[in-house]
């Protein structure tokens, strides 16, 4: 975990200025915040609200950010309104937070922005339970929002805006189905049905705080499509909630609330939240549960008690989610394995023509964004495969042939990778050679996604010389390609046409 956390890729060092664009504006959000009078309790809700500003909207274009982001209010306000307004009226309140998980996930169905917003949503109501919000705080907590969200706007559209059109991030959403047979519908229904069992058993285990076990019950479904994925991630979750607070007993607990500590702290664990995101989801609960005991400590609440308060919460919500995946309209592991493996392959396949088409000259031809299309899709892939990857799977072969089918899936983007490298020498010219391997890459694509039925892969080729960059990263992707046959051709179901 920790090495994996430090050693993975970071192609352009993304993932770096991520991290130290959300520190920068949110630490401007919570200035603004501040120079405006607000209070500390609205100076946090504004904090979270550039939090989620900066780290859930993820539309493919520069444009399509700034739109989600400017709706981010027009959904966070009235949910704000209606949890203050029912705060006094508990079995409303609790329905109402019921029903905003399942819209919530419901909304994932819109892809990127339906999932920002529904997580928006979702936390909004969060925090208002969070800070005890009553409708006389509204004028204040709506300020500080508006305020917040237009400051990490400012920040990423105008002062940091280094991005530049994306694929559209691989969602739940893109998966096939309908009606009950649409995975953000079946997921809905399960967070909805989890959280129900974490809201009741929350309240038995506090009458304070069972929010955080409705909220761990929402962040395990997040980003997850079968049973096997959100298994994991509650695992992954309590794991992280524990180191957590192991480290909040060393570092927020002696700090207690000491302002300028304290926010240095906070930003650290900002940094970590969204440089580890993509890599490591206990590091990052690590960090949030850290993040959430400085809060607590600005708040002059934090204790002992109520950390280990909080590692009971999360359990229980971790326990709902993990009955809810297996009780209710559960979706099987190699199901939703299949549909990701299919979609990295044929990304393959396009950034092996695109770059044929840059090394051959055509104009605007550019493998940039399918490579990153292949990256997105390779970490679905991770994620749904962990399952499978896991070391307390019992099913050892099955474990064996899940991670030599990521070795190959690995080696095949690296290949890419190398591929893209050479189309971005202006010298690389083109070669027949390099259309005849472009086809056999196609054809071996279209051997392994067309079903049981199809014919054989096609025979590799010579290997080329050392002086045939283009050739030799063709080789080792044809290579791979072959080698994935036997492990996805497998009769025990792991991925392709095993569903």
């Amino acid at each position: 975990m920790l090495k994996r956390m430090f050693t993975a890729p970071d192609p352009g060092r993304t993932r770096l200025r991520f991290a130290a664009r959300a520190v920068a504006g949110i630490g401007a959000a919570v200035l603004v915040c501040g120079a405006a009078g607000q209070s500390l309790p609205g100076t946090v809700a504004g904090g979270l609200a550039a939090l989620l500003a900066l780290f859930t909207v993820a539309d493919a274009t520069v444009r399509g950010q700034a739109v989600t982001t400017a709706l981010l209010p027009a959904v966070g306000l009235p949910v704000l309104a209606a949890a203050s307004v029912l705060h006094d009226h508990p079995v409303a309140r609790d329905l109402a937070f019921l029903a905003v998980t399942g819209a919530g996930v419901y909304a994932r169905r819109w892809g990127p922005r339906g999932h920002s917003l529904g997580v928006f949503a979702f936390m909004t109501f969060f925090v208002a339970q969070f800070l005890h919000t009553t409708p006389g705080q509204l004028p204040a907590l709506y300020a500080a929002v508006l305020l917040s969200v237009a400051t990490a706007a400012a920040v990423r559209f105008g002062l940091w805006c280094y991005e530049r059109r994306l694929p559209a991030p691989a969602t739940p959403a893109a998966l096939p189905g309908t009606g009950l047979a649409r995975v953000t519908t079946r997921q809905a229904v399960q967070a909805t049905a989890g959280a129900g069992f974490a809201l009741v058993v929350g309240h038995l285990v506090s009458g304070d705080r069972w929010y955080w076990a409705v909220g761990a019950t929402w962040w395990v479904f997040v980003n997850t499509t079968s049973r096997g994925e959100t298994l994991v991630r509650g695992f992954r979750r309590v794991l992280g909630t524990v180191l957590g607070i192991g480290l909040g007993l060393l570092v927020a607990v002696p700090v207690d609330g000491a302002p300028l500590p304290s926010a240095a702290l906070a930003a650290a664990c900002v940094f970590g939240i969204f440089y580890s995101a993509a890599v490591s989801y206990t590091w990052m609960m690590l960090c949030v549960t850290l993040l959430a005991e400085l809060l607590y400590g600005l708040l002059g609440v934090l204790t002992p008690a109520l950390l280990a308060l909080r590692l009971a919460e999360t359990a229980v919500g971790a326990l709902g989610a993990a009955l809810a995946v297996l009780l209710v309209l559960p979706v099987t592991t190699h199901a939703v394995t299949d549909a990701w493996i299919r979609r990295a392959l044929r990304a393959v396949h396009a950034c092996t023509v695109e770059t044929a088409a840059r090394i051959a000259g055509t104009e605007g031809a550019d493998p940039a964004p399918r490579v990153a299309e292949l990256e997105q899709l390779l970490g679905r892939v991770r994620l749904s495969v962990a399952p499978l990857t896991h070391p307390l799977n019992p099913l050892r072969a099955r474990r064996r042939r899940a991670r030599r089918v990521l070795a190959l899936l690995d080696d095949c983007a690296r290949q890419i990778h190398g591929l893209a490298a050479v189309a971005a020498d202006p010298v690389a010219s083109h070669d027949a050679r390099l259309t005849a391997a472009c086809r056999r890459v196609e054809a071996a694509v279209e051997a392994l996604t067309t079903g049981p039925g199809a014919g054989p892969l096609p025979e590799r080729p010579e290997r080329p010389g050392a002086r045939e960059p283009v050739l030799a990263h063709l080789h080792g992707l044809e290579h791979a390609l072959a080698e994935l046959a036997a492990p996805l051709r497998h009769p025990a179901p792991l991925g392709l046409d095993r569903a």
